[in-house]
């Protein structure tokens, strides 16, 4: 390796480390924030680290999982998170599955018509679609998993058809011959095929459904049912008062097990959305 390409080499990695500082900075204020006392940083102060005075352990952790009723918006979250993503990743697996090996027309077109529908902006049908959630009464955590199927298809279907015109259609084939029927060879055969791209699929998905806050405030009815999102807004009090320490607080612990999710996962993303968005 010549001396010039070691250098560049390195220079790539500093420049690389400190992207990725800046990327993390972020939260990395959030956390500090959130472990001062109420009313002890200001826009001038919020960069600087806790002291004695200002340092607040996990006060504020414990107020905002209390006065919130945080533990009961986590639950929901997860409710409406993980009943979301799997009805996608099922529904929409078959989906792509059917649209590549049905070459037709009619089959081309549905997909051009699936694809079509990420462009849609989300506003252009939210108002009609809170009265449509309301009359076909999927105004609640446990049905709203079918309203983020409509909107969550798209990205699903594009990656999964992407995925399948890889796949050779002759172990499907060998399987028919076998006495395998279409729903045998989905779940023996392409299901386990599809492992990569269902889980980079169910980790954008679960990003989305996790951190959303415009569709649960449209359906939901908010006195009784709050996600995470909701229930961080409501630290923001009338005549302009924000309990921003107890809301970083909680920020943090929304932001767990996303975390958690992405680094058990990782190996799969680049695999799998390479795979979902380059073959065919």
């Amino acid at each position: 390796m010549s001396k010039q390409k070691r250098t560049w080499d390195a220079l790539f990695v500093i420049i690389m480390a400190v992207l990725c500082l800046l990327w993390i900075y972020p939260i990395v204020l959030i956390l500090l924030n959130s472990l001062k006392t109420e009313g002890s940083f200001t826009t001038s102060t919020v960069f600087r680290l806790p002291t004695a005075e200002t340092f607040a352990g996990l006060r504020n952790y414990v107020y905002g999982v209390t006065k919130m009723n945080f533990l009961s918006s986590m639950g929901y979250s997860l409710l409406i998170t993980i009943s979301s993503v799997v009805l996608i990743l099922l529904c929409c697996s078959m989906t792509g599955w059917y649209l590549t090996r049905v070459n037709n027309k009619l089959s081309k077109f549905m997909n051009l018509l699936i694809v079509f529908s990420m462009v849609v902006p989300f506003q252009m049908v939210m108002f009609t679609l809170s009265k449509t959630a309301d009359q076909l009464k999927l105004n609640t955590p446990w049905n709203i998993c079918i309203i983020y199927l409509g909107f969550g298809a798209g990205l699903a279907v594009f990656m999964f058809t992407g995925f399948m015109k890889s796949v050779p259609m002759e172990i499907e084939e060998a399987a028919m011959i076998d006495g395998c029927n279409p729903i045998q060879i989905f779940f023996k055969i392409v299901f386990p095929i599809l492992k990569p791209t269902m889980i980079s699929t169910a980790i954008l998905e679960t990003m989305w459904v996790w951190n959303d806050y415009l569709l649960p405030t449209l359906v939901l009815d908010i006195k009784k049912y709050r996600t995470i999102p909701m229930a961080i807004q409501y630290f923001r009090g009338g005549y302009g008062r924000v309990e921003l320490a107890p809301m970083m607080a909680c920020i943090i612990i929304a932001i767990i097990p996303i975390i958690i999710l992405y680094m058990t996962c990782q190996k799969y993303i680049i695999e799998g959305v390479v795979a979902g968005a380059v073959k065919g």
